[in-house]
């Protein structure tokens, strides 16, 4: 994941001051070495790193801060904050056509993953601002890139225009109207990548810009090309005037800094990033909640809005209901990974929640796990599904269970195992005071909308 090895270099560092009663100038000192040298491995443009480092000091050298309470935690402050300001300081939103029809034109080198993420935009803009998309395939030179497009498509359920090899400026055109006439009020544009920046191919897209007239020209951005990210940003924002950039690949191995470089240098907002491979895993970027992920604080809110948007209130609701009934079973532990599936990568979310960036290599938790799980409740029978008892009484059992799922009787004990610590871990939030439930809820330094679930808890709590 990106920026894993920064964020256990700033933890590190800030370590060192956040049990201090008391901060000279050479603690300062000593934890800003380590913060320079770890900007500049996670490939932080030299610049940028001077600069975001002379300012935490400036501020860190202050009175307040050397002979203040907790030192240490106003320090975690300003390098938080300042980190927010070099990403943006706020999240910028999409522009949209309040007029008729939005345009959208996708730009970048070839391999950054642009012709993914522009089936990735359209189907979240259509998701979130209940917009009618329209993809236009106007890469002539990649073999295969209108056949991607196409298939990205299909799978989106999102209808793609395409003329074969003609020219990219006739396709736009003739998209364009295409979409107008049938009733489209939002265009994507995917453009042809080169494996660097030439002359003939920014004077394409500049001819394709003049056309379409876009209401944003997005750049997408490989997060994992460091320090050339922003060399490319600085180019095409020179020939087309971006108005944000999308960087991908952000769930790779990656030391990202491109992410922490782009907006300083060319002032072009990052506006999305992409977290995995499925159709579905784009994230408006937020400028605070990527602070807080590589400083190790995790990322709540973020975790809460995945919840939010991919698992139906009233689906958990029932299964919060099942489980607080004491009759949690392996039918419903197979629904509950459903759903936790749906949100994406287990170590994904994992790295959401604070303090688990210092449980170790979170990227070493397989998501295959989940699948193995599901295999071996599959080779249960009905009534064993329903009825957890017969399994963790019977050898025999456990044995037939583990063979016809090709798994080992070890990992048939530990889902026996989940399954009772689950339904132990409920009984205890039953029998918990009202209140105690709401300070949990607020644990997380949030204040949350109080859902039907936690409110229906709440009341069995105070039975």
């Amino acid at each position: 994941m990106a920026f894993e090895n920064l964020t256990s270099r700033f933890q590190m560092a800030l370590r060192r001051l956040t049990g201090k009663a008391r901060l000279s100038e050479s603690d300062i000192d000593e934890m800003m070495k380590e913060v320079r040298l770890s900007l500049l491995e996670a490939d932080v443009n030299y610049k940028v790193v001077k600069e975001f480092t002379d300012e935490v000091k400036q501020q860190a050298y202050g009175e307040k801060i050397l002979k203040g309470l907790n030192p240490g935690q106003q320090v975690v402050k300003i390098v938080n904050d300042e980190l927010v300001k070099l990403m943006g300081s706020e999240t910028v939103e999409l522009k949209f056509n309040p007029n008729g029809m939005t345009v959208m034109l996708m730009v970048g080198l070839q391999g950054a993953g642009k012709t993914t993420t522009a089936g990735k935009l359209a189907n979240f803009i259509r998701k979130n601002y209940n917009k009618k998309p329209l993809l236009i395939a106007a890469d002539i030179y990649r073999p295969a890139a209108i056949e991607q497009l196409q298939t990205v498509g299909k799978q989106l359920d999102i209808p793609v225009f395409e003329k074969g090899k003609i020219k990219p400026a006739t396709i736009v055109t003739e998209g364009l109207d295409y979409a107008r006439t049938n009733g489209f009020d939002l265009v994507i544009i995917d453009t042809a990548g080169r494996l660097h920046i030439d002359v003939d191919m920014m004077e394409e897209i500049k001819n394709i810009e003049t056309i379409s007239h876009p209401h944003e020209v997005l750049l997408t951005v490989d997060a994992m090309t460091g320090q050339d990210a922003v060399n490319v940003a600085k180019t095409f924002h020179e020939a087309l005037k971006l108005t944000g950039c999308i960087l991908t690949k952000l769930d790779g191995d990656t030391r990202g800094g491109a992410a922490l470089s782009i907006r300083k240098i060319t002032n072009v907002p990052i506006k999305f990033s992409g977290t995995g491979e499925k159709l579905t895993e784009i994230e408006v970027f937020h400028p605070e909640r990527m602070a807080s992920r590589i400083l190790g604080m995790g990322d709540i809110m973020s975790l809460v809005e995945k919840a939010t948007a991919e698992i139906d209130e009233d689906e958990a609701l029932s299964m919060m209901e099942k489980m607080m009934s004491g009759k949690f079973n392996y039918n419903d532990l197979l629904k509950q990974m459903k759903m936790i599936k749906r949100m994406g990568k287990f170590s994904g979310l994992l790295k959401m929640l604070p303090g688990m960036s210092a449980m170790g290599d979170l990227d070493q938790v397989d998501d295959r796990q989940l699948i193995f799980i599901e295999a071996i409740i599959n080779s249960m029978t009905d009534e064993e599904k329903k009825n957890p008892d017969l399994i963790e009484r019977s050898s025999s059992r456990r044995n037939r269970i583990a063979n016809g799922s090709g798994r080992s009787t070890t990992e048939v004990g530990r889902l026996i195992s989940t399954l009772d610590k689950q339904k132990k871990m409920m009984q205890r939030f039953q029998n918990m005071n009202p209140d105690n439930i709401q300070n949990m809820a607020q644990g997380g330094g949030f204040q949350p909308k109080e859902s039907r679930a936690m409110r229906r808890a709440k009341k069995k709590g105070g039975r």
